[in-house]
């Protein structure tokens, strides 16, 4: 693997080729661009740091690619997201009162609310017997979000990671699921931002 960043990691980059095998194109675009301009491309899927120091690294990428499986497992484009809030009461009250965050903060903050169903796309949940591989996935994207660069895992480590979730083959959809009712069990670990790790 290079060692050099792709510095553009983001879902329409993201291409299939003929036998259905992704490929990540715009590799090394970022590089002829200055670091301002390369960074302002990558939108919702910049990594926090570089809002500060505007450099393209490894662990940025890793940050963008936890973005783009956030986003394929919600339905969600990573822009901005109103933040859930505490009760239905409050919701009701004022609506406006709701800040608007990332798309990992607003999987974090429905995660730690326990609201588990509300965090996967619903067409999605029309495949039986993917529970497990959607929440295992949603641990390697929170992975890969963490705040701070030196938490988030290796590019290789991640490959590791999604190489060993368990595929069922056949996942047909299923036309009559009640998918309102699904809500798989999570046991999540994600870093708050401070450094420290909190589990829901």
């Amino acid at each position: 693997m290079s060692g050099i960043p792709h510095g553009n990691i983001k879902s329409t980059n993201v291409l299939l080729d003929k036998d259905g095998a992704a490929r990540v194109a715009d590799f090394g675009l970022a590089l002829l661009l200055s670091p301002a301009h390369a960074i302002a491309r990558l939108g919702g899927y910049m990594a926090p740091e570089q809002a500060d120091n505007k450099r393209l690294s490894q662990e940025a990428d890793v940050y963008s690619f936890g973005v783009l499986v956030l986003e394929a497992l919600t339905g969600k484009v990573p822009a901005q997201h109103p933040q859930p809030l505490p009760d239905a009461d409050t919701q009701r009250r004022d609506k406006k009162s709701a800040t608007a965050v990332s798309l990992p903060e607003w999987v974090r903050s429905v995660v730690r609310e326990e609201w588990t169903a509300e965090v996967f796309d619903v067409e999605l949940l029309r495949y039986r017997n993917i529970e497990e591989e959607m929440v295992a996935m949603l641990h390697v994207a929170l992975a890969c979000v963490a705040q701070q660069p030196e938490q988030r895992p290796s590019m290789g480590d991640v490959v590791r990671m999604i190489e060993s979730v368990p595929v069922d083959q056949s996942p047909m959809p299923e036309e009559d699921r009640d998918v309102s009712v699904t809500s798989p069990s999570i046991g999540i670990t994600t870093d708050d931002g401070d450094g420290r790790l909190s589990s829901y």
